[in-house]
């Protein structure tokens, strides 16, 4: 959802699919600023972006997101966190959502570790270079080429489409050059020579190549960056776990009061101006002003401070912060993106994306 900001100008969150590195990003980051009127960070850790756009200028959410699409990558509007418990199909968590995504590369990196290795160990060590040892590692290899680099390529493939290259291209076009070097060694050079070695020496001396493979460069490649990037997807992954455990804090349910009855309802549901109860023990729900009662409030999650600080009628307290004492009622003065917490989660975010 945009929200205003000042005359004519609107901002939006994008969730953006698709990257796969850092320049991907700032890819994305530099077509968008080329729109007039829009400026645009992208963060490649929470897949994210922030744009600012001018609405008089007669620019919406829906060219932001054309842009994006015409690049190579995906965008759309984040959805708004539905609170779990609460009765209907509730769909996966994002820790599920994670785990679904990392589970496919895990199976890759695997897949390329164990078929890699012996690979680059028969290319290494000539003592394992048994008689047909170089069409065993064309049998391990063709796997890792093939299936394990399959996101390379594809990547590439759509980089190459929209007139780019990235990291992807490099990857991609150097693993399938060094596979294809080596097939035509094995079939039409001396390299499928029954008996053929590659002793591990230093040499100067000028040959043809036919008889020189490189499957340990095109597996071993593929399964060093699909390392690295299975630790970057954990990474990037721990990366947001600190606004997602931020925003946790505060409470999932509330107690209103309307016509004298308590409703139970999403805390997403309150809005300004809303009485809500708060029992000894439970979180405040938002932020607000004390309308009955008296309590101590245990505010260490915000300041640090352990001992409860006494709060009555008439004074302020901050969404997430416990309630240790007496029963209150507060009228709520700030809902959402307005409160002291998601103004905090907004300040760890922008730290992430400067």
């Amino acid at each position: 959802m945009s929200t205003p900001t000042t005359a004519g100008a609107a901002q939006v969150e994008l969730a953006i699919g698709g990257m796969t590195c850092a320049s991907c990003a700032a890819r994305i980051e530099k077509k968008l600023n080329r729109m007039d009127g829009v400026e645009a960070t992208v963060n490649y850790a929470t897949e994210k972006a922030k744009v600012t756009f001018d609405a008089d200028a007669g620019i919406s959410v829906a060219d932001l997101i054309a842009t994006v699409e015409a690049t190579g990558y995906t965008a759309a509007e984040p959805q708004p966190e539905r609170p779990r418990g609460s009765g209907g199909d509730e769909g996966p968590t994002d820790e599920e959502k994670a785990d679904e995504e990392l589970r496919p590369l895990k199976q890759r990196l695997i897949t390329a570790v164990a078929l890699a290795v012996p690979v680059i160990a028969m290319a290494m060590i000539p003592a394992l270079q048994i008689e047909y040892w170089q069409w065993l590692s064309l049998t391990l290899a063709a796997p890792v080429v093939v299936y394990a680099a399959w996101p390379f390529h594809r990547a590439a493939w759509t980089n190459a489409r929209h007139g780019a290259a990235t990291m992807d291209t490099l990857i991609s076009v150097g693993t399938i050059a060094a596979f294809l070097w080596s097939l035509w060694a094995l079939f039409f050079g001396t390299a499928g020579t029954p008996g053929m070695t590659h002793p591990f020496e230093f040499t100067i001396a000028r040959t043809d190549g036919a008889g020189n493979i490189y499957l340990e460069a095109a597996a071993g490649v593929t399964a060093f960056i699909l390392a690295g990037r299975y630790f970057e997807a954990r990474s990037k992954r721990k990366a947001g776990a600190a606004l997602k455990a931020l925003m946790q804090l505060g409470a999932k349910e509330v107690t209103v009061l309307r016509d004298g009855r308590e409703v139970t309802v999403p805390t997403a549901e309150l809005q300004v101006g809303d009485r809500f109860l708060v029992r000894p023990g439970e979180k405040i729900a938002t932020d607000g002003t004390v309308a009955e009662g008296s309590s101590a409030v245990d505010a260490s999650m915000l300041t640090g401070e352990s001992v409860p600080v006494e709060v009555s009628v008439g004074d302020n307290v901050t969404g997430a912060t416990l309630n240790a004492g007496g029963r209150l009622v507060v009228e709520a003065t700030r809902v959402g993106a307005d409160t002291q917490l998601a103004r905090m989660a907004k300040l760890v975010e922008d730290a992430q994306n400067g």
